[in-house]
């Protein structure tokens, strides 16, 4: 069996009293696209300075393709990284600096970065002291994705992108996942996980609250399902996972589920349902009921 692309055991970092991260276990797969989610204090960007070996952990351990994350001249061959705050050498220009990273890092693909350059819409001709933070950001994004690296960790990779180059980035990274690259990506922007992401981990202070694929994410979580019918209302009263039963009007009813969706199912069956309606939570929604904001 190959190793993981990444995995935490216990790993676990103070700085004097406070407690950034603690025994965080992670199992990330080879291949795999895995979002990383907490809002800012969470220990997002600790656990990254850990996996770059940025840092030393004060328990624990992170290891890279089974290889010690401390060992940096071995695991940095076989990763790129994009930062949330890109900064770049001003006086060189966007080629120049693709150029210098292409021959240091893992092996490039040459003409993808050119086709990623025309896609993202970056000027390589301009030095890098007149790029704005966008286009700062597409700088490593693109020398990134053209990579051959087998790991690409991504701390906020699109702040101060578009839209459309949002959906470049999306499509970027579906495109190295189907080359194989496992992608590591933190991220605020939610909609962008759910869309790319097979799973996803959520830190709360420092601990690992759930881990999940957003599928199953959204089965743990409340399902608002709302039904007409032309028969007797159902009972539902007694129903397991049936809750916050509401009747919206004549012949109408709403409810929230959890769980599996059989036993409401059969209840409902005797009902002469006319239509029925399923509204699953987003990845937003759960988000927020991790941290006790949803009702705010």
């Amino acid at each position: 069996m190959s190793a993981a692309a990444v995995r935490t055991d216990n790993l676990t970092k103070h700085y004097g009293a406070v407690r950034a991260l603690d025994q965080l276990d992670l199992h990330v797969a080879a291949g795999e696209v895995f979002g990383f989610l907490g809002p800012n204090g969470a220990g997002k960007s600790t656990t990254i300075r850990l996996l770059l070996g940025l840092a030393r952990p004060t328990a624990g351990t992170a290891h890279l393709f089974g290889i010690p994350s401390s060992d940096v001249a071995v695991t940095h061959r076989r990763l790129a990284y994009v930062p949330a705050d890109v900064a770049l050498w001003p006086q060189l220009t966007g080629a120049e600096i693709l150029e210098l990273l292409a021959r240091t890092g893992p092996g490039t693909d040459r003409a993808y970065q050119a086709e990623l350059v025309d896609r993202f819409s970056l000027d390589p001709n301009k030095p890098a002291r007149t790029y704005s933070t966008g286009n700062r950001q597409k700088v490593a994004l693109v020398a990134a994705f053209a990579t051959r690296a087998p790991l690409l960790i991504l701390d906020e990779p699109t702040s101060g992108l578009d839209p459309l180059m949002e959906r470049e980035f999306r499509t970027a990274v579906r495109e190295a996942c189907d080359r194989g690259q496992t992608v590591f990506l933190s991220s605020h922007q939610l909609a962008e996980v759910e869309a790319v992401c097979d799973r996803v981990a959520i830190l709360r202070t420092g601990q690992l609250a759930e881990v999940a694929t957003v599928n199953d994410l959204r089965r743990l979580h409340r399902t608002e399902i709302e039904v007409s019918f032309t028969g007797a209302q159902p009972d539902l009263s007694t129903v397991t996972g049936v809750d916050d039963i509401d009747t919206v009007a004549a012949g109408r009813i709403r409810f929230s589920l959890t769980g599996p969706p059989a036993p409401a199912l059969k209840a409902l069956a005797a009902a002469d349902v006319a239509t029925l309606s399923v509204r699953e939570p987003s990845l937003e929604e759960i988000f927020l009921g991790y941290y006790g904001e949803a009702g705010r």
